[in-house]
């Protein structure tokens, strides 16, 4: 069977990993320069699709390690309703892998023209959004070719999490970054052919977590629809018990992502209630009764370890979207770049 072009960039993400580290720093350290100087008291972040969920990622982080709100705006302020925002005090990051869309590039302008300070992350330095933005990190991942993103996900939250390292003076969270590639390269050999087994013939299954691992469980639940047909919710593993949990019964698919961070005892009880409903639930990064564990990397830094899990997701969902009969390059009804206002 000829390999996938999504298999062979989840393949390469340890290296597009390191590619980015070594070529980046310097941008890296200019912006964290920039965001020291400007002593932001709110963050705000731009982007769409996968990258918002990286966004996503990188409020939870920032607001753990440096104590600053962050607070997704919505493209369309600027694009369409054209009202100007006070951001001074604030910076604004913008996430795109093309940095092409025309409504993220317009609100990375009105942020500026409100005083925010500009940061895009993207896989393109010349691109649109790079050029209206005051600082760039460029994610050095490579062309990808597949429609579903995968290096440019794991290597924008990367970038996010470098620049906070930076921004911080942050040595654990430095010797985290480092490390990242040697463990992603681990998460790539990680068996959930049991979860596998399970999604076979599914329709549809939550995917929950909590703090950055919520963030991932967004992205799974998108990868799931997109690569493999199948309908996909994600929850935080509290917000899930209010209300979404009506719907579990037996044999109802439960995927929650647990890493070794101070969320894992609540992640492992809601795992625990659902099993006791029926749900077949599987669980990384600790146990619970009824449900089946995962593997997971161990010993990582809790803002990298979610972003770890999701390289071992990527290859397990490409393995499973062919085993469901679809070709995971190309979705149906998507195209690589999408442009919108």
């Amino acid at each position: 069977m000829t390999q996938s072009h999504m298999a062979r960039e989840v393949a390469e993400i340890p290296q597009a990993a390191a590619r980015f580290l070594s070529h980046s720093a310097d941008a890296v350290a200019h912006a964290a320069a920039a965001m020291r100087a400007a002593d932001p008291a709110l963050l705000v972040t731009v982007a769409r699709g996968s990258s918002d969920h990286a966004a996503t990622y990188l409020k939870y982080a920032v607001e753990l390690l440096a104590g600053v709100p962050v607070a997704s705006v919505g493209p369309s302020i600027a694009s369409i309703y054209r009202r100007p925002l006070k951001l001074g005090k604030a910076a604004c990051i913008g996430i795109s892998q093309s940095g092409q869309s025309p409504d993220i590039v317009e609100m990375i302008r009105a942020a500026a023209a409100g005083g925010a300070l500009t940061i895009a992350i993207t896989n393109h330095a010349d691109s649109p959004m790079a050029q209206a933005s005051a600082a760039c990190l460029p994610l050095q991942a490579g062309t990808e070719h597949s429609v579903a993103a995968t290096k440019t996900f794991v290597t924008s939250v990367l970038a996010g999490l470098a620049l906070l390292a930076e921004w911080q003076e942050d040595a654990d969270l430095r010797a985290a970054v480092a490390g990242a590639p040697e463990a992603f390269a681990q998460a790539l050999a990680l068996d959930w052919s049991p979860l596998a087994a399970r999604l076979s013939r599914a329709q549809s299954l939550y995917v929950l977590g909590r703090g950055p691992a919520f963030a991932i469980a967004s992205e799974a639940a998108l990868k799931f629809k997109e690569t493999c047909g199948l309908h996909a919710e994600s929850f935080s593993a509290a917000e899930v018990l209010h209300g979404p949990s009506a719907i579990v019964q037996a044999q109802f698919p439960v995927l929650a992502l647990g890493v070794a961070d101070a969320a894992l005892p609540q992640l492992e009880a809601t795992a625990a209630r659902l099993a006791a409903q029926g749900a077949d639930v599987f669980l990384t990064g600790g146990e619970a009764a009824g449900a089946v564990s995962l593997p997971s990397v161990g010993g990582l830094h809790p803002l990298l370890a979610p972003l770890t899990l999701s390289v071992g997701f990527y290859a397990f969902i490409e393995a499973l979207a062919r085993r469901r009969g679809y070709d995971p390059d190309v979705p149906p009804h998507l195209r690589k770049v999408t442009e919108t206002v």
